[in-house]
């Protein structure tokens, strides 16, 4: 007796078709799984007997063999149970109905009971694009799938459930298409509660507004973390199609709940400074995606990044350029996206206070030198705005007038995006932090003050060709806020004194 199911395996970001195929035959009572399958796989044997003796089915005394199909795709995870219970069921001619355009996803229990999987997002997609007409997952999964339109979700919890589906018993109503709500900004931390600074508010304002990397410097206590922090709050919405490019790595690494079965605000990632390198890049026999992948369409935020192990963060500097990460291992090579903004926090020295005008640093120069250099010149390159964060004033802090909310600043940087959205129409570039080198003098044109001012700069300071282009960016971003298509010579020198600290601390 032979049956085929559709299943879906995923490895990585790249979900694929699976052809459960099985074949039950006179023969030595003996199951085996063959395709390429790994431990788990095979252990769905122990699971699809106990569930088929919850459900009050014997086992067929028979040589009964799975080929999970293409047996050259390693096959990994408790993703194929349900398809697999589905096949022995039809070998065995319990269940008579057509299964064709269907497909099984979800791992079974020994009680006959529907487990939720990870990276349904991406399964669900992959079946969509080839014509597959339902999907079958566990009920948990049912609000993540039906996000994707244009197909039918069916939640299953349990595999009597879906005994009697198939038998026109008790039919499994397929779930209504989840509808993500508007983003909502009342719970997120606010602008309007960090006192003075300014200079640094309207630094993270520009770097929100184009999609910047930008890098705190200050004293403890002056704000760095609680500025950072308050990022999300002025960023604009995601898109559907960013909000589905992010649900899709959270989906895979399991963070996804049945309350939120899709990203609907920018993530915020804050790792802390002990995190691996495969932490933060990504790894593992069968390669996770790692905090830079998280933050994917968001803020991956570095606090205390002088204590970060230096070789972790110079793992940063090509995901930050390539904007993805590609890791490979023996079981194939698996690329995530990681357009981010890295947001970096740190002290000026050991002690926190090199440099500062109202208390002495205790740290030798040496110790200084140490520190900063934790911090090589091609990552502090990579940071498009240096902001310096100067401690507190008493008059700020004991201010009785209202500080500028985050809505407020969120409409301007609003504003900026979209006028980078039209200027940007037809091309893959989002925001002014992606655009690319043969785009630049087409997108950032200067007047003849402008062009002045940066030559001299670029001469007098010495600056590479990748700083060269970062001042340009982040010119093209002050000028979007100020409402001019043309750079002009103020938001040139805006945009330069946004680099100088790489001069005042790290000088040698």
């Amino acid at each position: 007796m032979f049956a085929k199911v559709s299943s879906l395996g995923l490895f990585g970001l790249n979900a694929f078709h699976v052809d459960v195929e099985i074949d039950i035959s006179r023969g030595n009572p003996q199951f085996d799984i063959v395709g390429l399958p790994d431990a788990v796989v095979r252990e769905s044997r122990d699971r699809i007997r106990a569930a088929l003796r919850a459900c009050s089915i014997n086992f067929p005394v028979a040589a009964v063999m799975v080929n999970l199909a293409p047996a050259d795709t390693k096959k990994s995870g408790s993703v194929h149970d349900m398809a697999i219970f589905m096949a022995v069921l039809k070998a065995m001619r319990m269940i008579d109905t057509e299964t064709d355009g269907c497909a099984f996803i979800g791992e079974i229990s020994l009680n006959g009971d529907i487990r939720r999987i990870n990276g349904v997002l991406p399964m669900v997609m992959l079946a969509r694009e080839e014509g597959v007409r339902a999907v079958f997952v566990p009920a948990e999964n049912a609000a993540e799938a039906s996000v994707i339109d244009g197909i039918e979700i069916y939640g299953v919890r349990n595999a009597n459930e879906l005994i009697s589906h198939f038998r026109g018993q008790e039919p499994i109503k397929p779930s209504e298409r989840y509808i993500p709500p508007e983003t909502a900004y009342t719970d997120t931390l606010d602008f309007a509660d960090v006192r003075g600074q300014q200079f640094a508010k309207k630094a993270l304002e520009i770097a929100a507004a184009g999609g910047h990397n930008a890098l705190l410097i200050g004293a403890p206590g002056s704000g760095k973390s609680m500025l950072a922090k308050r990022m999300p709050s002025i960023l604009p919405a995601l898109t559907f199609d960013e909000a589905l490019e992010t649900t899709k790595i959270h989906s895979i690494s399991g963070l996804l709940t049945p309350e939120t079965p899709i990203i609907t605000t920018r993530p915020f990632r804050s790792p802390h400074h002990t995190i691996s390198a495969a932490g933060l890049a990504g790894g593992g026999s069968i390669p996770h995606p790692g905090e830079v992948s998280l933050a994917h369409n968001g803020v991956l935020f570095l606090d205390e990044l002088a204590e970060f192990d230096r070789r972790t963060l110079e793992i940063l500097r090509q995901p930050l350029e390539d904007r993805k990460v590609t890791i490979a291992r023996s079981s194939g090579t698996v690329t995530y996206p990681c357009t981010i903004m890295l947001i970096g926090a740190m002290n000026p020295c050991p002690c926190g206070y090199y440099g500062n005008p109202k208390r002495k640093c205790t740290c030798t120069p040496n110790k200084v030198a140490a520190y900063l250099s934790k911090i090589s010149g091609p990552l502090l390159d990579r940071f498009d705005l240096h902001i310096e964060v100067a401690p507190v004033e008493f008059d700020d802090l004991s201010a009785k007038t209202a500080e500028e909310s985050s809505a407020n600043i969120r409409k301007r940087v609003v504003a900026a995006r979209q006028l980078q959205t039209e200027r940007f129409r037809g091309t893959p570039i989002t925001c002014n932090a992606l655009i690319t080198a043969d785009k630049l003098q087409g997108f950032c044109p200067m007047d003849d003050d402008a062009l002045l001012l940066i030559k001299g700069v670029f001469d007098r300071l010495g600056l590479s060709a990748r700083a060269y282009d970062r001042i340009l960016k982040v010119a093209r971003t002050i000028a979007d806020l100020d409402g001019s298509e043309v750079i002009r010579k103020n938001h040139i020198a805006a945009a330069v004194q946004y680099r100088s600290l790489d001069r005042k601390y790290w000088a040698g």
